[in-house]
């Protein structure tokens, strides 16, 4: 048993990529059955990180950076029985050492809100979001 490979992949596969929102649990707010849409999110993000156990890939964090202010890690999933290893928190570090000077930003899942200020986060409690252009007045 080798141990956990982490990596760039640039080149992620859409169905690894689906298979581990899945098993992590992230697929719950992520569109997994639009394929098409996985894949726009791959190939419009530029810094995607990979954790791999085997070849099998049971880690990602995906984000979308200017590489010198702001570093967004919109996915940050982790299979749900590789869980508790800190395979997500070295993800989140390796995100933040390849642009140091970025500001790492997240939103977190509901699930996770708990797990980020263990690991040295901190809160930001001015966050706004817009899904829907009708709702704007």
């Amino acid at each position: 048993m080798e141990k956990i490979k982490y990596q760039q992949e640039n080149h992620l596969s859409v169905y690894e990529f689906q298979e581990v929102l899945i098993a992590s649990t992230l697929g719950e707010r992520r569109p997994v059955a639009d394929i098409k849409r996985l894949e726009i999110m791959l190939r419009h993000a530029n810094l995607t990180l990979t954790a791999r156990k085997d070849g099998l890939l049971v880690g990602v964090a995906r984000s979308l950076t200017d590489q010198a202010f702001c570093t967004y890690l919109s996915d940050l999933a982790v299979h749900r029985d590789f869980q508790k290893q800190g395979i997500g928190k070295t993800l989140i570090l390796k995100t933040k050492a390849a642009y140091p000077l970025a500001k790492l930003i997240l939103l977190s899942a509901p699930k996770a809100v708990e797990y980020y200020p263990k690991i040295g986060m901190s809160r930001h409690p001015h966050c706004y979001f817009l899904d829907d252009l009708t709702k704007v007045t």
